[in-house]
């Protein structure tokens, strides 16, 4: 069984799952750990399959996997699968105006009921691979829930579970084809609970301790901390709840959820405590008192060359997506809502002068509402905003992650215009052709297990004396925030 075997294999026994799966996780949008419709579809559609299934990992409800092991068991491949939707982002889809399916409801603006699917399709057609080869290895898909709001590749880490792995594949929904390298943000999120005194707000203020003043002055005190920290840093919050609908009470209860992000974990814990201080001032204020209560926490990404090059070379060798008249009309139709327009895709072209002359062609400088071609092979160590628990799994072992098509060219991450296209019919192609890609890349390790090898040996490379450093507390249990 070759690469041409695996994907016609997937054309004609696995494509019509992978996309009914997709759709129906699309439907059911569970947000951060709440995903008990996905994961019980997973779990029911992995036990179809024949694989081992283990759920509850981690503590956390909503994880599983599905193991399948042939000969000796090794090397070892993790794909890793998401599935947890967003808030207020309800979508109809295939649809080119904003129109919410659920008025405000939660819709898949990060694409997770694709990325999912494809990681689970991908993991069905390697077992077949494995099974009609006869190869060593074993493949297994991981159901993360919560990458979100949540982080349970984290709380994974923490308890070592991908220390076991000899690498792990993932990819995620996108505007281009492309290979992701570099490295992001770590992060932590924590929520401060403030309670204080009811009272009459005319009659008796005297009486009234707030709970929205110490969350008001919280984030006074954390915006004049922003001029004194790292230039690498961020702070983000939100109000979780104000205390009410009654200007003439003094609020008892005041809830705000921060995230707090730098590159390197111990910046990030360095400066939530400081965080942390501004919420003692606000409390000591006002009167108050307050809980903090860990919510999740992330690392950096450790780039891996070697998958990368694997994932790209693969990117190229399996056919890429054809669309229709319609589909480029509905494309063209939808990107017209977007921002950025004439924005040059890829990360490769923002580093390299020669990537981006291409792309710059291939991309009609920027035109394109669809970006139906490859974006050249680039590998960096470049930081890229924003944070994804996959960089805790790139910590403990091998880990290269890919995008393919899903959305138009200039949709903009966590919108309604994801939602509608990650139920469309470009959605489903990008998805059927990132579980082939997947698929293919894990077959090429199992028949080439120095490939697993050489990832391994540039990772310690890359790591040194360096150590991972867990962003969760050892007493952290994983925390569902309530809308």
């Amino acid at each position: 069984m070759d690469r041409k075997d695996i994907i016609n294999y997937i054309d004609g026994s696995v494509a019509d799952g992978i996309i009914e799966v997709s759709h129906r996780i699309w439907e059911y949008a569970e947000l951060s750990l709440k995903e008990t419709k996905s994961a019980a579809l997973y779990i029911e559609k992995l036990k179809e399959q024949g694989f081992d299934v283990e759920t509850g990992l981690a503590g956390i409800g909503t994880a599983f996997s599905g193991k399948h092991v042939s000969g000796n068991g090794r090397p070892v491949i993790g794909i890793l699968g998401e599935f947890d939707a967003l808030s207020g982002l309800s979508q109809k889809a295939s649809c080119t105006h904003r129109e919410a399916l659920v008025p405000g409801g939660s819709g898949h603006g990060c694409g997770h009921n694709m990325l999912g699917a494809a990681a689970f399709g991908a993991a069905v057609a390697v077992k077949k691979y494995l099974e009609e080869t006869g190869l060593d290895g074993t493949v297994i898909f991981y159901g993360c829930p919560g990458e979100e709001g949540g982080a349970s590749k984290a709380f994974m880490a923490r308890e070592g579970v991908w220390k076991n792995l000899d690498c792990a594949l993932s990819w995620h929904p996108g505007s281009e084809n492309e290979v992701v390298t570099g490295t992001c943000n770590s992060c932590t999120q924590v929520l401060y609970k403030f309670t204080g005194v009811a009272a009459h707000a005319a009659a008796d203020p005297e009486n009234g301790r707030s709970a929205l003043d110490a969350v008001e002055l919280m984030n006074v005190g954390v915006n004049y901390l922003r001029e004194h920290m790292k230039k690498e840093c961020s702070i983000h919050y939100a109000m979780v709840d104000g205390g009410g609908l009654s200007p003439n009470v003094v609020q008892e209860k005041a809830s705000v959820l921060y995230m707090v992000r730098s590159v390197k974990v111990a910046d990030t814990l360095g400066l939530q405590e400081r965080v942390d201080k501004c919420a003692e001032g606000a409390a000591l204020m006002t009167g108050t008192s307050f809980e903090r209560i860990f919510v999740d926490g992330t690392a950096n990404t450790v780039p891996n060359t070697t998958l990368e090059k694997l994932l790209h070379d693969n990117l190229s060798l399996v056919p890429a997506p054809e669309y229709t008249e319609e589909e480029r009309a509905f494309a063209a139709a939808l990107d017209a809502t977007c921002p950025q327009q004439g924005a040059i895709p890829g990360h490769g072209a923002k580093y390299d002068a020669g990537i981006c002359d291409i792309v710059s062609r291939l991309s009609d400088n920027g035109s394109k509402s669809l970006n139906d071609f490859i974006i050249p092979f680039y590998s960096g160590d470049e930081f890229e905003p924003g944070s994804t628990d996959v960089g805790d799994v790139s910590w403990q072992t091998p880990t290269a992650v890919f995008n393919t098509v899903c959305f138009t060219a200039h949709s903009p991450g966590h919108s309604w215009q994801n939602v509608s296209a990650g139920a469309s019919s470009i959605g489903d192609k990008g998805t059927v052709y990132a579980a082939k890609v997947l698929a293919c890349a894990a077959a090429d390790i199992f028949s080439d297990p120095t490939i697993a090898e050489e990832a391994r040996s540039e990772l310690n490379a890359r790591l040194g004396a360096e150590e991972y450093s867990c962003p969760i507390p050892p007493d952290a249990e994983p925390y569902v925030i309530e809308e």
